[in-house]
């Protein structure tokens, strides 16, 4: 058996590849995972369900507590882009503010022109994926594009 076999679906990918999302086959495999992350970046950043689920796209609080006891079968690419563009920006929080702060940041107010005076984590509810990629290449500049 090759490494490849034994290698999960999801961990197929090299740095600076993107699975194709329209394979449903891809999107179930990437599932799991990608819920597992929502779920800590929710934890982390001390996110209320109805956050989370406004993060994700409009995930109703009552699907989100379901997702605890049966996870769903396969994400769309519009979640799937979320989580991907989420815990990017994630990362970039953690390489640029290093301890609470790193956590906390999404909630807090923040002056950039980009926020119109919103929390970070305000505008990406309000402005979506658009916003999300905003944000992400926002932190990915201000850490010099690592």
């Amino acid at each position: 058996m090759t490494l490849q076999e034994v290698r999960s679906p999801a961990a197929q990918f090299e740095v600076g590849e993107w699975p194709d999302l329209n394979d449903p086959s891809r999107r179930r495999a990437l599932t799991p995972a990608a819920l597992k992350a929502a779920r800590r970046l929710a934890d982390r950043w001390r996110l209320s369900v109805k956050q989370i689920g406004d993060l994700l796209g409009g995930v109703p609080s009552s699907t989100w507590h379901v997702w605890k006891s049966s996870p769903p079968p396969e994400f769309g690419v519009d979640q799937l882009t979320r989580v991907s563009l989420l815990l990017g920006i994630y990362t970039s929080l953690q390489v640029l503010h290093p301890g609470e702060l790193a956590d906390s940041w999404i909630a807090r107010p923040n002056t950039n022109p980009i926020f119109r005076g919103r929390t970070p984590l305000q505008a990406m509810i309000d402005g979506g994926i658009p916003a999300m990629v905003e944000v992400r290449t926002l932190l990915d500049g201000r850490r010099g594009g690592l």
